[in-house]
């Protein structure tokens, strides 16, 4: 076991950085107490994504416990779906009314824009040390770290194992076997989609990184400048619409969210999918039973590339007084507690960002061994960069027009004239 601990710590420090458990009540973190908040009352808002069938009552439950051990800090957390959780920011900023922690995937564009503290202005020096360092390297720009790390996830191929071996068909590992699989199982079975694409705003990116990673492309190239309309690019991406076209996935990859396609997993009705490691807790809450695998992402390279996903806690620059920064640190002291963490971790089925999260769920779940070669071979986001938001959108929009028949080519053209000018 401290094998694997030691695996786990060796292979995030090495990424580059490159989709209701824990009802108990940890210890009250050794650095905080009740008083370390200061004796004056402060008003604390928190948005905070949705992740899953649980997340509204761990936050209910965490707020409960808070305000009981801090009942000078009025904290409240208003739990946004992954659907809507940037508009309701960005119309709050328009506002002027930002929240004063907010936990989502990007952060360069309001970092940009001057609107957020530095991580270590709002975190205590104990909490910060628990982070993996090459996760806090995701959010560094210009040599300042601007948001820390909520959790991690990575992505896999997941297979009906019943499935695949009644169409007599073995697990795909290149483009070429992968489009021969769906062929057999369509012909094996035609109400079954071989293959699940989920091109939805909810997470067309990753679908976008799946294809154009692994067939020698991506969103930059190698001098870190966006290169969105490659050659390799408009191949992956084509490749893709032909599944589709070719009626080998979900009939409506533009509306079907990656939580949609679980359910289909789970039901039977999609042999096969990419998805994150949370996949087997989202199949379990939701009562179903699948005999499934899980296997590297199927590439056009002759190495699979995984991709790995990272979401953030930051702060927005609101002139707080000093109880109230105390305040704000006291919650990232108190979330990233240990036990609460690691539960909270282990609840929504991801993987941690604090080394000793890492140790306590290595020593509870063995199973995470099998994603430390999945993780290693991950790929990030560049949500460093302050186009991102616009280029997350963009690839997005061109999925979905080139499902209706648009040109990927032309399209690709369009929006690196956009971003790169």
């Amino acid at each position: 076991m401290k094998k694997f601990v030691a695996l786990l710590l060796a292979l995030v420090m090495a990424c580059s950085l490159a989709a209701c458990g824990g009802s108990s009540t940890p210890a009250t973190p050794a650095s905080s107490d009740s008083s370390s908040a200061g004796s004056e009352t402060v008003e604390l808002n928190v948005i905070a994504a949705q992740y899953g069938q649980n997340t509204n009552a761990w936050w209910d439950n965490f707020v409960k416990e808070f305000k009981s051990a801090y009942p000078n800090i009025d904290l409240t957390v208003e739990v946004v779906s992954w659907n809507d959780i940037y508009t309701k920011v960005n119309t709050r900023i328009a506002n002027g009314q930002a929240p004063d922690i907010l936990n989502i995937d990007v952060f360069a564009d309001y970092q940009a824009d001057g609107l957020l503290l530095p991580a270590k202005d709002f975190v205590s020096e104990e909490t910060y040390a628990k982070m993996y360092p090459a996760f806090l390297e995701q959010s560094n720009v210009d040599g300042t770290i601007w948001a820390i790390p909520d959790l991690a996830s990575a992505r896999a191929m997941y297979y009906n194992a019943d499935i695949l071996e009644a169409a007599g068909v073995e697990v795909p590992t290149t483009w070429e076997e992968l489009t021969a699989a769906c062929e057999a199982i369509k012909a094996y079975d035609s109400s079954i989609y071989p293959w699940g694409i989920d091109m939805t705003t909810d997470e067309g990116q990753a679908a976008f990184a799946y294809y154009t990673w692994n067939n020698g492309g991506g969103f930059v190239d190698a001098n870190g400048e966006w290169a969105l309309n490659s050659a390799e690019n408009v191949e992956a991406i084509e490749y893709a619409i032909g599944l589709v076209n070719a009626g080998y996935t979900n009939t409506d990859p533009a509306n079907d969210t990656r939580y949609a396609l679980q359910d289909m997993f789970g039901a039977g009705q999609v042999a096969m999918m990419i998805a994150p490691n949370s996949l087997p807790t989202y199949v379990a809450d939701g009562g179903y039973e699948v005999n499934y695998g899980v296997a590297a992402i199927p590439t056009n390279t002759g190495s699979s590339v995984s991709a790995g996903v990272m979401d953030r806690f930051m702060c927005f620059d609101n002139g707080y007084s000093d109880a109230e920064m105390e305040a704000i640190k006291t919650f990232f002291d108190y979330f990233y507690e240990d036990e609460r963490y690691s539960a909270w971790v282990e609840m929504e089925g991801f993987l941690p960002a604090t080394s000793t999260g890492g140790e306590i769920l290595a020593a509870a779940d063995e199973s995470m061994a099998a994603w430390v070669d999945i993780v290693g071979s991950s790929n990030f986001y560049p949500t460093a960069k302050a186009e991102w938001a616009d280029v997350k959108q963009g690839v997005i929009n061109v999925e979905q027009q080139a499902l209706l028949g648009g040109n990927v080519q032309e399209l690709l053209d369009a929006l690196q004239s956009e971003i790169a000018g």
